[in-house]
């Protein structure tokens, strides 16, 4: 990025200098404002929203994700309803010519007396960076034809705009939240887990919700990568009805390009994108040491290179970080093995879900803290991550609407609306952060901030070219961290 560029960019970061991220010793902002939502029910399932594509057979459910380490392969699945048709994919650079094809497989189960449709599952590899491709699936004479954009190629001021998403269920107030985040100009989600909230249902129609789902989201996943983590409204144990399989109807439906990065289970992986290292943990499956999640996680750690990837990302379901009544400290656990390796390895900023509120903290840390001496309370530190809890999807169950009293000290802005984040990568050294809430039908920017990256932001070598360009935009005003 040539040095034109990069003054303009920060004379854009300028603006949004107000909403800082320096720890200045006292709590944040709790937000009042009461926002007019809709009832937190799920639309009924003759809605538009669900609708069934037109045709025998025809391919519905269509979602996307990334296939591989680095971003130049798909994950393209769906569902045909009545047989299995066909599991290819036809694709190519130029709309209506598809020059190649990919061979997927397909398969299907039960859930309680529910049979599901054929779910397929086809890789998409050898694309090249930074392209649009055209794809057509087909189920006899039924076909439908969508497209998708690669990200660019690895390297350090690549620009990416991620959108944020978690506990999303099918609510009309979901439906806002989805309508709204495809009109952010976001180029990938990256979703915090709990996804259809079938798990309120019973009995066959805990199938029949989580197909209503994959159709609801459709207009989005068809056409962007989603990368998925798993909730506790994924685990879907129902004893009751004989369903003792953690994750069961999740795992059949969305696959993850877990192989990719040596790990040896779907919900927990690792890729690569654009300037982004990105690291997708499982808040419900064993973490502890010697568990295979905190080898994996231990290993990938040192693959990280933020000479190549400079952002590194955490996305997890439970926060670390909460001050909210719902959920108080159920993080505690993950935060007791991991904390010390995410401030140890300068990660940028960790998203959560799960709270169905937002809240925002500043740069701190408790890893002083040994049960028997240390600081037992959070304090500011430059190395640790930023923790964001974007819970507030719209899910059937409402909002969080209970923080607890007084705001912590580390809680820099809290929030209980329903809304989306993204995050837009300018180059190694910045991002734009936005949270946007759901305003009554309007989309609000309400808390944003400029994230300066952990390893670049502060290296020796970019101390000169900071200095010289951050001087004349602040005029002394505060920088976010």
């Amino acid at each position: 990025m040539g040095r034109f560029s990069v003054m303009n960019h920060l004379v854009i970061f300028s603006v949004f200098l107000s909403s800082v991220l320096l720890y200045r010793g006292d709590a944040g902002i709790t937000s009042s404002f009461i926002r007019s939502e809709w009832p937190a029910v799920d639309i009924p399932l003759d809605h538009h929203v669900f609708k069934v594509p037109k045709g025998y057979n025809a391919p519905q459910q269509v979602h996307i994700t990334q296939g591989d380490y680095d971003g130049k392969a798909v994950i393209i699945s769906w569902v045909t309803p009545d047989e299995p048709g066909s599991s290819r994919v036809y694709y190519g650079a130029v709309q209506g010519k598809y020059e190649f094809v990919a061979q997927g497989t397909y398969h299907n189960y039960t859930f309680y007396k529910y049979k599901s449709g054929f779910i397929h599952h086809c890789l998409v590899s050898g694309l090249e960076h930074d392209t649009k491709y055209y794809y057509k699936i087909e189920s006899g004479e039924s076909s439908r034809e969508f497209w998708f954009v690669t990200p660019p190629e690895i390297h350090p001021d690549a620009s990416y705009k991620f959108g944020i998403i978690g506990d999303m269920g099918q609510t009309f107030n979901s439906l806002s939240t989805l309508e709204h985040y495809m009109q952010s100009g976001a180029q990938a989600v990256l979703f915090l887990g709990d996804l259809s909230y079938a798990d309120r249902y019973q009995y066959n129609d805990v199938g029949v919700r989580w197909d209503s789902w994959g159709r609801f989201v459709e207009p989005s996943t068809a056409y962007q990568p989603w990368l998925w983590s798993a909730g506790n409204h994924e685990v879907d144990y129902m004893p009751y009805m004989g369903e003792v399989t953690p994750f069961r109807n999740y795992l059949q439906r969305y696959t993850t390009p877990y192989l990719a990065s040596k790990g040896s289970s779907p919900l927990w992986y690792a890729v690569r994108r654009a300037s982004a290292h990105i690291i997708v943990l499982s808040s419900y499956s064993p973490f502890v040491k010697y568990t295979p999640q905190w080898h994996w996680l231990s290993e990938e750690l040192k693959r990280v290179d933020r000479e190549k990837t400079p952002w590194l990302i955490v996305l997890m379901h439970v926060p670390i970080y909460n001050s909210n009544e719902a959920h108080f400290m159920e993080g505690e656990s993950m935060r007791a093995v991991f904390e010390e390796w995410f401030v140890g390895h300068k990660v940028d900023v960790i998203f959560a879900g799960h709270v169905h509120a937002y809240e925002r903290s500043y740069r701190i840390s408790n890893v002083r803290y040994n049960v028997s001496s240390g600081d037992r309370f959070p304090v500011p530190d430059k190395s640790a991550p930023v923790y964001i809890t974007v819970g507030d999807g719209g899910n059937q169950e409402g909002l969080a609407g209970r923080f607890r009293e007084p705001q912590p000290d580390y809680s820099a802005y809290r929030e209980a609306s329903y809304g989306h984040s993204t995050l837009e990568i300018k180059n190694r050294t910045h991002a734009i952060y936005h949270w946007n809430r759901n305003d009554d039908g309007k989309k609000v920017a309400t808390d944003e901030f400029v994230l300066h990256n952990q390893y670049w932001g502060k290296n020796i070598r970019r101390r000169k070219l900071k200095k010289h360009y951050i001087k004349s935009v602040v005029a002394g005003g505060w920088i976010a961290t």
